[in-house]
């Protein structure tokens, strides 16, 4: 079973129903207690970094994601569910993250539309079951102000450009990071939530 983390802040029943979709289980929770029951997380994403870590802290939800980390389990975090895991956040101020990882979630640069909303091509930069079936070109689905900066480029295996060069995936170990909503990534997506919960059975 794959919990999805309702925080206020996603697209909780998309998500939801993508992975339904594609063969697995899932249910939506808001309690922290619930979180140790699950073989897999998904941290979706859509809002302002300040109030959904405020959210995370003050439900619980923050230790208990770390704790689900720390023991090897499968995570995955969507676009703003992926920016919350870094160090800080430069969203209206400054605000801590919970600093898993390197890097900090900094404002796309000016020159290009901003919201940067809608589909961008990804280049693959190495191979992974996750990305299985995804070919270099292939387009999904952005919406976003802000990206993840100074991150450690070894763990980099996708990139999206907008102006710059954007991790779009990244994964280190058990951990999971999606820049771009897969669950509104039509079969590219579905695709790459089907090898999520292919990785669940190996990890």
């Amino acid at each position: 079973m794959i919990g999805i983390i309702d925080y206020g802040m996603g697209n909780l029943r998309s998500v939801e129903k993508a992975l339904k979709y594609v063969g697995y289980d899932a249910k939506i929770t808001s309690d922290a207690k619930e979180i140790k029951n699950f073989e897999a997380l998904i941290l979706p994403g859509v809002g302002a970094f300040p109030d959904a870590i405020r959210v995370l802290i003050k439900t619980g939800m923050a230790e208990e994601i770390k704790i689900h980390i720390e023991k090897g389990k499968p995570f995955l975090g969507i676009c703003l569910g992926m920016q919350l895991l870094f160090e800080k956040s430069f969203e209206g101020g400054k605000t801590e993250g919970l600093k898993i990882f390197k890097g900090n979630v900094v404002g796309l640069p000016k020159g290009n539309k901003i919201p940067h909303v809608g589909w961008n091509s990804l280049t693959i930069k190495k191979d992974t079951p996750f990305l299985k079936g995804i070919k270099n070109g292939d387009y999904v689905y952005f919406v976003h102000s802000y990206y993840v900066n100074g991150n450690e480029k070894d763990f980099e295996y996708a990139v999206t450009e907008y102006g710059i060069e954007i991790p779009a995936v990244i994964i280190k170990d058990n951990v999971f990071f999606c820049q771009f909503h897969p669950e509104k990534s039509g079969e590219t997506g579905l695709k790459i939530l089907k090898n999520f919960g292919e990785m669940i059975k190996c990890l």
